[in-house]
């Protein structure tokens, strides 16, 4: 298979392009169009259209090493970043960046009941290369990722072991938010590979031994329009089944009519969205026999449609 996740390319045999956004086997693959639609076409059905780059896909061809000097000289900052396509949000990609001032040699191998070599090459100090893509709805049927690392530095510095990193990705690995990424310059997850050996210090475990408990707890004032669609909830939206989502919605919305009555707020908004109704409903049902709660009506049917829900508290 001489494509890649994230390719563009254009139909043999009719008007259309868009991205690779799946490789289904070794001779069929999945094309998304400009209209969000996935193909499944014979890959000899289309070919390559050149000029479009991926993040991360440009490679540096200097290998000459840099002279840093001794003070400034990086020994720690290897990261695996991974960035959604510019183009196809459905694909991510895998940089290796390095931020220190070694030249790193890696090699990707992924393990599926089988291996395949994916990646091989020489990484410049303060650079990062393109080294895996892989389809987020597939989560769960990502392969194992093997990585090895080798430093070299011809200036006088000890090169540290070799790193080999076994990585086998959930989505809770992609809970936290997004961050700027050093080197690419982009939005996107940052994972350290090489992190320093974790220290416990004696003097903080006794202290946490012997700290109290909290006396009280501070309940936050909520807003008056509560927001209850999964994207503003959680960054790992896209890895969440639809019973997981509804349950994180209904524990947001249960905290924050509690924060409301904690507040003695009069009324509060909860913005739901029309959907299929089922988030609607079930608010609703726990609203209607809900103590604190004199009434429940649709909310500004002109700003929201019967996407919100503003409730009356007594």
């Amino acid at each position: 298979m001489k494509y890649k996740l994230g390719d563009f390319v254009r139909f043999v045999d009719e008007k259309m392009e868009g991205h690779i956004t799946r490789i289904i086997d070794e001779e069929m693959i999945g094309v998304t169009t400009e209209d969000d639609f996935e193909i499944p076409v014979l890959a000899r059905k289309v070919t390559l259209v050149h000029g479009y780059k991926a993040p991360g896909t440009e490679i540096a061809t200097e290998t000459n090493e840099p002279q840093t000097p001794q003070g400034e000289f990086k020994t720690k900052g290897i990261y695996l970043g991974v960035v959604p396509d510019t183009k196809v949000n459905s694909v991510v990609h895998f940089n290796l960046i390095n931020y220190t001032s070694f030249q790193l040699l890696i090699a990707l191998t992924t393990e599926k009941q089988a291996f395949k070599g994916e990646y091989a090459g020489i990484v410049a100090p303060q650079s990062a290369v393109k080294i895996y893509s892989a389809q987020l709805a597939d989560l769960q049927l990502w392969p194992k990722l093997v990585l090895n690392i080798l430093y070299y530095t011809t200036q006088n510095f000890e090169a540290p072991s070799p790193l080999t990193i076994t990585e086998k990705f959930k989505a809770k690995d992609f809970a936290g938010s997004k961050k700027d990424l050093p080197v690419l310059n982009q939005q996107g997850w940052l994972i350290q590979l090489d992190e320093p050996d974790f220290v416990i210090d004696a003097e903080q475990l006794k202290e946490s031994f012997y700290k109290p408990a909290e006396e009280k707890v501070v309940v936050t004032k909520p807003s008056r329009e509560v927001d209850l669609h999964i994207e503003k909830l959680r960054d790992d939206y896209q890895f969440i089944n639809s019973t997981e989502i509804l349950k994180i919605q209904l524990d947001y919305f249960n905290k924050a009519l509690d924060a409301a009555i904690v507040h003695q707020l009069n009324d509060i908004v909860f913005i739901h969205g029309a959907g299929n109704g089922t988030l609607r409903n079930e608010i609703h049902r726990s609203l209607g026999k809900h103590p604190k709660v004199q009434t429940f009506m649709d909310a500004l049917k002109e700003k929201f449609g019967y996407g919100a829900t503003r409730v009356v508290l007594k």
